[in-house]
């Protein structure tokens, strides 16, 4: 088959190739996906850097979601119910050697949601990543009683999907960005708390609002010291959740914030989430994912590429995330 295959990590063009590689195996509990399109995604761009948490044997083929047919299927029943239906899928696990950007790519059963007849493949290669930390977001949110949350990289895909979101579960959502026309951006899908941090008077407001609003739960992909200045915006005993490292930086936290006003940082990631369902938790999830894919939680495509433009595509996305998502399509 053809994959994308990586020789070192890097993140340069060299170290990037379209190759005929062997088929992978499908082992027990396993199942093999013809894929039908794969995303781009800030993690796949981590990966290929080898900033990602962990890092598969080289050569390796990226790509942590998708979407596909299920055409083999290992011993287990939950692998067997799946031949033949056409799922999305997601490959984020150290445990997982095969990966998306591929003709085909081998996961667990899962780690793959089977998609409604409404659902095209092309709307499945989105369902997992954005649209799944989306939810868990709101779920957490309303499941601790916070009043409201704070998030960060809130023009992005995943960012706009929270702000629809609290609209959805009148979850009032603080969202930061880091451009005046992102500003405006959010403003037009009707957010109503948005931060430029790049206004002298960022963290003032910040602070204000999030003790107005009460925003005790914040989401930062961003790491650096923005970490630090919404921790410092929000009330006594709140929790950040760190899911991401857009800045490429250590996170950073006052010890007064976690000392004295009780606050905590913690990471979050989606695979060890999943992981935490049992199926039928997973299969309500997926369904009610499935039922927003249209509205709230829809994903624009910014554009779509064969796997031979690879390097191009990934430079495409990484230049304007803001934009939407682009998809391999093998």
């Amino acid at each position: 088959m053809r994959a994308v295959q990586l020789s070192a990590y890097d993140g340069k063009p060299d170290s990037i190739s379209v190759a005929e590689i062997p088929m992978p195996h499908v082992g027990p509990g396993k199942v093999l996906i013809k894929v039908h399109a794969s995303p781009i995604n800030p993690s796949d761009l981590m990966f290929v850097q080898g900033q990602y948490g962990f890092k598969k044997p080289l050569p390796a083929v990226p790509g942590f979601e998708g979407s596909g047919v299920v055409v083999e299927s290992g011993s287990g029943m939950i692998a067997r119910y799946l031949k033949g239906r056409r799922v999305a899928c997601a490959t984020a696990d150290p445990g997982i050697a095969s990966g998306t950007w591929a003709e085909y790519a081998v996961t667990s059963a899962n780690l793959c949601v089977p998609l409604q007849d409404h659902v095209s493949l092309e709307q499945g290669a989105t369902l997992l990543v954005n649209p799944m930390t989306a939810w868990a977001m709101l779920e957490m949110t309303r499941n601790g009683r916070h009043r409201a949350l704070v998030q960060t990289a809130a023009a992005s895909s995943l960012g706009r999907m929270v702000v629809r979101l609290g609209k959805r579960f009148s979850t009032p959502v603080i969202s930061v960005v880091r451009r005046a026309e992102q500003v405006e951006l959010l403003h037009d899908i009707g957010a109503e708390h948005v931060l430029d941090s790049s206004d002298p008077a960022f963290a003032d407001r910040l602070r204000e609002l999030c003790r107005q609003l009460g925003a005790s739960i914040g989401f930062d992909a961003v790491a650096g010291e923005l970490t630090a200045i919404v921790m410092r915006a929000q009330p006594r005993g709140s929790r950040m959740l760190l899911y991401g490292g857009l800045s490429l930086l250590p996170a950073r936290a006052d010890a007064a914030s976690l000392i004295f006003e009780d606050k905590r940082l913690e990471g979050f990631w989606l695979s060890a989430w999943l992981r935490s369902k049992n199926m039928l938790s997973l299969l309500r999830l997926g369904n009610h994912v499935q039922a927003l894919l249209a509205g709230d939680l829809k994903t624009e495509v910014h554009a779509k590429a064969p796997l031979g433009d690879a390097v191009a595509a990934m430079q495409k996305y990484a230049a304007d995330m803001t934009a939407g998502k682009v998809l391999l399509m093998p």
